[in-house]
């Protein structure tokens, strides 16, 4: 069988989609798996040896190629690796137009997704095949299993002990790692103040001041991760930590997942590198504010979230610029209790092994 899956980014939405990777490879070891996947977003799934072919795509040239007179070349290569290998089923993980449309381009003959309420654009259902019924309220990670499952007939995980998320690490990765934590004498948390919506962002005063009572309470040394655009926001945390015992990192993704098997707790909001933290099986403290934990947090009983449930607005609110912003105001004493907690919670963990790049 040639399959294709449709996850086209972001990098947390492409984790998320990992453990369903892993559960049709073990359930159709000879199938041809393709994944098509944003060109911005593709590091996370190079060289997968899950993977027979990894398509990268630029929607936003195929937009504009499809709907103006600008030149086709790019859209229309794009559009012709898709097409080039025959696809009997396409899954459709996203639940948007754009993920359905390039579902049905691929030419695959079988085209399957979420039925409508499970779907972010309702509007793409028509695009589809079949349409697999998923629970309200289940987690992301096992609403795509249950995709898997719908779409194929094929058993899939239903525990959090079972979940397999896939990644090829390399031995540079694994090195950088190693190096970034030998700068904090190997027994540090991550912290991560970064997030994709402002809305999502706790303060970088706060972080400075977490960084000193991990510290002071429980003699961790913090690595400040960030990524590009971030390093300001980066410095900021830095600047408001008084004890001197915090550094900044900025690693591959790949790297920061090798990084993230080797803290002692992680600290971060709803943002890319909270999901592969997650995925590598770092003690995680989960801080959110407009989304929920129960759909994008983490999977195991034993991480926590630090979240207001104190408001009148905390109900599916989705929003990324907000007049009150008050969801993310959350008191440092809270998280250094959820710290304290978690690590007392620490138990041998489901971390999968990554495979050697």
């Amino acid at each position: 069988m040639r399959l294709l899956i449709v996850k086209l980014g972001s990098i947390g939405d492409i984790v998320h989609t990992l453990p369903s990777l892993s559960a049709i490879r073990a359930a159709m070891p000879h199938a041809e798996i393709s994944w098509v996947v944003e060109r911005n977003s593709s590091e996370i799934l190079k060289d997968n040896p899950l993977l027979d072919h990894l398509i990268e795509v630029d929607t936003k040239a195929l937009r504009r190629g499809l709907m103006s007179g600008e030149t086709l070349r790019a859209p229309r290569q794009q559009l012709r690796r898709l097409r080039a290998s025959a696809f009997d089923v396409a899954l459709d993980f996203q639940g948007l137009l754009k993920s359905a449309s390039i579902a049905r381009l691929s030419g695959a003959r079988r085209v399957f997704g979420f039925s409508r309420e499970g779907l972010r654009e309702p509007a793409s259902a028509f695009l589809l095949s079949k349409r697999v019924s998923v629970p309200r309220k289940t987690h992301v990670i096992f609403k795509g299993l249950q995709l898997v499952n719908g779409a194929l007939g094929v058993q899939v995980p239903t525990a959090e002990t079972d979940l397999n998320f896939p990644l090829a690490i390399s031995s540079d990765d694994k090195a950088a790692a190693a190096a970034a934590a030998a700068d904090v004498g190997g027994n540090f948390a991550i912290l991560n103040p970064g997030g994709g919506w402002p809305t999502k962002l706790w303060s970088p005063e706060r972080f400075g001041r977490l960084a000193d009572a991990l510290w002071a309470h429980f003699g961790l040394r913090s690595l400040i991760a960030h990524g590009p655009g971030e390093e300001d926001l980066a410095k900021n945390v830095l600047r408001s930590s008084e004890s001197g015992t915090a550094r900044l990192t900025s690693l591959s993704l790949k790297g920061f997942y090798a990084l993230a098997t080797m803290c002692k707790v992680y600290v971060g909001g709803d943002t890319g590198p909270t999901h592969i933290a997650i995925a590598a099986g770092a003690p995680i403290v989960g801080l959110f504010g407009p989304t929920e934990w129960w759909r994008n947090g983490s999977p195991r009983a034993a991480d926590i979230c630090v979240e207001r449930t104190d408001i009148d607005c905390r109900v599916d609110c989705h929003r990324r610029s907000c007049s009150k912003w008050i969801c993310m105001d959350i008191d440092v004493e809270r998280v250094v209790q959820a710290v304290e907690k978690r690590i007392l919670k620490q138990s041998p963990s489901s971390r999968s092994l990554p495979l050697a790049g």
